[in-house]
C-alpha cells in the first residue's frame, strides 16, 4: 500500500437491491469505483429482494419481523468490520433484507454511520410523498398509521404496517438521532429534519454525480428542439407538456419524446388529434437519449411528484443542457433559476409556455455548474469530506 493510500478510509458500503433495478444501483456502483480509483479499500454488504421468492414458508412468517431488526446482519456486519478494519460504514438502502441492524452492528463496534437518503421512507413508508394523484403529507402531520389506512407501501396493509412497525420501532430506540445522513438536496434535507430527533449537525448534503461521456456541443449550432426523457405518466407531468405544446401552436419548437409507459396511446392519440410539433421515440437507450439531450435547447421535466434525485437533470447538465421543470420538490431544488433552467409551478401550462421561450443563453454556465458541483472529482472531494467529518465527530 502506498504511503497516499494508507491514509484513505476503508468502506463498507452496505445496500439492499430491490427486485427491480433501479437507480440506486447505480449510484452505489458509481460511489464504489471512485472511491476505489481514489486508493480506498471497499468492501461491499449486499442483499436481494429476490432472495424473498426462494424463502421458506417458515422464514416468510417472520419476515416482518428481521424487516425490523435481522440477525443475520448484525452478525455480519460485526464480523466484517473486524476483519477488514473499516473505519466508515456507508449505508444506501436497508428494505427488507438489511434491515436497520446495520446501524446497531456499526455502533457496538464503535465505528460511524452515514446513511444517504435516497427517499422520503424515514417519513412516510411508501417513500415518495405521494398517493392517490397527489402529494401527500399525512404521515408528517398526523402520524405513520396514515400509511397503513391507504396502504402506502406496495398496495398492501401487511406490507405496510411492517415498514410502520420498523419505522416507530427505531424512532423509539432513538438511533436515527445517533447515525450521520446524506441528503443528495437542500429539499431532502429540510423534509428529513422534520423528524425531530435527528440534528442538523448530522445531516450533509452531496449530489449524485455522473460522468461525463459525451462533447459539449454549443447553443448556437444545437437544433431548435427541447426533449423529455421519462417514464410516460400522469405523475411525471406529460399530459401538462403537451398541453403546452398545443397552446404554442405553429410557433412550437420540436419537441422529442424518449420513453414508454401507460399514457403511450393517449399520448399518440393526442398529437393525431392536435397536429402538435411533438415527435415520440419510444424507448431510447440512456446513451443515446444524451445525445439527443446534447443537442437539445433544453430538457423538460414537468413533474408532479417531489422525484428523489432526478439524475437526468444532472446529465443533461453534464452536457450544457439546461432543465425546465416544476418548481416542486428534489427537480425544484437542483435547477437554478435563469442559471441552469427555469421553474414553474406544477400545473400551470401558461408558465410552461413562458419557459420554454425564456430558455437560450444558458448551455455554457450549465456546463461550468457541472464541472462545479455534479462531477467525479467535486463528488469525490464533498464524500472525502463527509468521511473525515463523522470520524471527528465521533459516536
Amino acid at each position: 500500500m502506498s504511503k497516499d493510500n494508507a491514509n484513505k478510509e476503508n468502506i463498507l458500503i452496505v445496500h439492499n437491491y430491490y427486485q427491480i433495478p433501479g437507480g440506486e444501483d447505480t449510484v452505489v456502483a458509481n460511489e464504489k469505483k471512485m472511491l476505489e480509483k481514489h486508493g480506498h479499500k471497499v468492501t461491499l454488504y449486499s442483499r436481494n429482494n429476490a432472495e424473498l421468492k426462494e424463502m421458506s414458508t417458515l422464514r416468510k412468517i417472520f419476515l416482518p419481523i428481521t424487516t425490523v431488526f435481522n440477525p443475520r446482519t448484525y452478525r455480519d456486519i460485526k464480523k466484517i468490520i473486524k476483519q477488514e478494519n473499516i473505519e466508515v460504514v456507508h449505508v444506501h438502502n436497508t428494505l427488507n433484507l438489511v434491515s436497520p441492524a446495520v446501524y446497531y452492528a456499526a455502533r457496538r463496534m464503535k465505528v460511524p454511520v452515514v446513511q444517504t437518503i435516497h427517499n422520503f421512507r424515514l417519513l412516510c413508508p411508501g417513500a415518495t410523498f405521494y398517493r392517490d394523484g397527489h402529494i401527500c403529507e399525512d404521515c408528517v402531520e398526523h402520524g405513520l398509521k396514515c400509511a397503513v389506512r391507504h396502504s402506502c407501501y406496495r398496495e398492501s396493509k401487511i406490507q405496510t404496517l411492517a415498514c410502520v412497525l420498523s419505522a416507530e420501532f427505531h424512532r423509539m430506540t432513538g438511533i436515527y438521532g445517533k447515525i450521520n445522513y446524506i441528503c443528495l438536496t437542500d429539499f431532502n434535507k429540510k423534509k428529513l429534519l422534520e423528524l425531530k430527533q435527528i440534528k442538523p449537525e448530522r445531516v450533509f448534503v452531496k449530489p449524485n454525480f455522473v460522468e461525463c461521456k459525451n462533447e459539449y456541443i454549443p447553443e448556437k449550432n444545437r437544433k431548435d428542439q427541447f426533449v423529455f426523457a421519462g417514464r410516460l405518466d400522469k405523475l411525471k407531468g406529460i399530459d401538462f407538456l403537451f398541453e403546452a405544446w398545443k397552446c404554442m401552436g405553429k410557433e412550437a419548437p420540436k419537441l422529442i419524446v424518449c420513453g414508454t409507459g401507460p399514457m403511450e396511446d393517449w399520448c399518440k392519440s393526442f398529437i393525431r388529434e392536435n397536429d402538435v410539433n411533438i415527435e415520440m421515440r419510444g424507448f431510447v437507450p440512456n446513451n443515446e437519449a444524451l445525445k439527443i439531450i446534447a443537442n437539445s435547447k433544453a430538457l423538460v421535466l414537468p413533474t408532479q411528484c417531489y422525484e428523489g434525485f432526478p439524475m437526468s437533470i444532472v446529465e443533461a447538465f453534464s452536457v450544457g443542457t439546461p432543465v425546465i421543470c416544476s418548481d416542486l420538490g428534489n427537480a425544484g431544488s437542483v435547477v437554478e433559476e435563469g442559471i441552469t433552467g427555469y421553474k414553474f409551478t406544477a400545473e400551470l401550462v401558461d408558465e410552461i409556455i413562458q419557459a420554454v421561450k425564456r430558455c437560450h443563453g444558458l448551455c455554457s454556465q450549465t456546463k461550468k455548474v457541472y464541472k462545479d458541483n455534479y462531477s467525479v472529482e467535486k463528488n469525490y472531494e464533498l464524500i472525502g469530506r463527509i468521511y473525515k467529518a463523522i470520524q471527528m465527530k465521533g459516536l
